[in-house]
């Protein structure tokens, strides 16, 4: 196991299971720090010829709260979001599954890393959500990956709410797999029981098949919305006014402009 901060990578079940832990509790942030450790771990292990799959949890009582709030501000969020989103797209265009681990919150940026994996694994208290309209802006690649793995319906309800939804609710609805008081281990049981006995080089392809549409769509998309993001939303007095009040530790006062 490594020691390197803000991540922990490691080889495990004899060179199949590459392990990410985000290591930075409680928040787990995603930030540039954070963003850049995971893309290099993926990028370091994407040749391993006997991985099956990647499971990425986190250490503490919470997946992540999300994206660094300071790294949405004018001058620093284009930035943030070419890195976010060359992630999400290196996570989707892994030649093997990944799955992912939720315990505790997992919200903005952190669910959006977790949408980008194959499978989720959830504990019943979890509180999954993109609560980026209470700050006035929006969440540019749950927006892409959201609808299609819970339908359009409910990606909009969540999207546009900002609500949080319980591990119980989340699986009803399709964003996670399974939900168990230790996802860890129902994670690693998926692994074992399904992916392990079988050919990763079989696995690399039967990832980019049923991929094959969801990859380039989400690319365009991604490139759509980080322009809607950048050229309009953050030209509003809302957006601005959101994030300074969340920094600032008070209630915003919208102007609806």
């Amino acid at each position: 196991m490594s020691d390197e901060s803000p991540l922990k990578v490691w080889i495990d079940r004899d060179g199949a299971l590459l392990r990410l832990r985000l290591a930075r509790p409680k928040a787990n942030l995603v930030d540039a720090t954070m963003i850049a450790a995971l893309h290099g771990a993926l990028l370091a292990h994407r040749a391993q010829a006997a991985l099956r799959a990647v499971l990425l949890d986190a250490e503490g009582p919470h997946f992540s709260f999300g994206a660094s709030v300071e790294e949405h501000l004018p001058g620093r969020c284009a930035a943030m979001l070419t890195s976010l989103h060359a992630l999400v797209l290196a996570m989707l265009e892994f030649p093997a599954p990944i799955l992912v681990v939720v315990r505790g919150q997992c919200l903005g940026g952190g669910l959006e890393l977790a949408l980008a994996g194959s499978l989720i694994f959830a504990a019943p208290d979890a509180q999954l959500g993109q609560p980026e309209t209470k700050l006035g802006v929006f969440a540019p690649a749950a927006s892409c990956l959201l609808p299609y793995r819970v339908g359009q319906g409910v990606a909009e309800d969540l999207l546009l709410s900002g609500r949080s939804t319980g591990g119980e609710e989340a699986m009803r609805i399709g964003l996670v797999e399974a939900v168990a008081t230790d996802p860890e281990a129902a994670a690693l049981a998926y692994f074992d029981i399904h992916l392990a006995p079988k050919s990763a080089a079989a696995l690399a392809c039967a990832v980019t098949a049923v991929r094959g549409s969801l990859v380039p769509d989400v690319r365009r998309r991604l490139a759509e919305v980080e322009r809607l993001y950048l050229e309009t939303l953050m030209k509003t007095r809302d957006a601005n006014e959101g994030l300074a009040a969340f920094l600032a530790r008070r209630q915003p006062q919208w102007e609806h402009r």
